[in-house]
């Protein structure tokens, strides 16, 4: 593993052990050229996956993008980090044994949108905003208006 501060090729690890979900290895590292400390996080990937945009642009997927929008979703809302990893590690699950290596935008962001209602309805309605193009409040509007009573409370 190259060291990220002097980028030296041989570095060391120091400790491994498993994430508190299990769906990683997390490695204490030291770089005996600079002496840097550091962690990576190893995970197992089933396959290579494409994302095709709706433009037909074609990128790899990226697993830390998937996290970002779910993580800005859900900025100042009361949910634990372990839920959303595990949320996280869910949809790259679907993702990958679904058996399609080219995966579409709109399928990756209806996964979102699906783990989303059930973890916290505001992060939702804000994932949705984007996800939907709201342009105005009455989008909104219509958007909440979906919702029972008591699916408010």
């Amino acid at each position: 593993m190259r060291c990220p501060f002097c980028g030296f090729d041989d570095t060391q690890v120091k400790d491994s052990r498993p994430t508190d979900d299990r769906s990683a290895i997390r490695r204490r590292r030291f770089c005996p050229n600079c002496a840097a400390r550091f962690t990576t996080f190893e995970r197992v990937q089933l396959r290579e996956l494409t994302v095709v945009k709706k433009t037909g642009q074609r990128e790899p997927f990226d697993r830390d993008k998937l996290a970002r929008s779910i993580y800005i979703s859900l900025r100042k809302r009361p949910v634990e980090g372990e839920r959303v990893e595990r949320v996280i590690n869910s949809i790259v699950r679907q993702l990958e044994s679904s058996g399609e290596s080219d995966v579409p935008t709109e399928h990756i962001g209806e996964l979102i949108m699906e783990a989303l209602a059930n973890l916290d309805q505001v992060a939702y309605i804000r994932f949705a905003s984007v996800y939907r193009d709201f342009r105005e409040a009455k989008d909104f509007g219509e958007f909440v208006g979906r919702f029972s009573p008591e699916d408010h409370e």
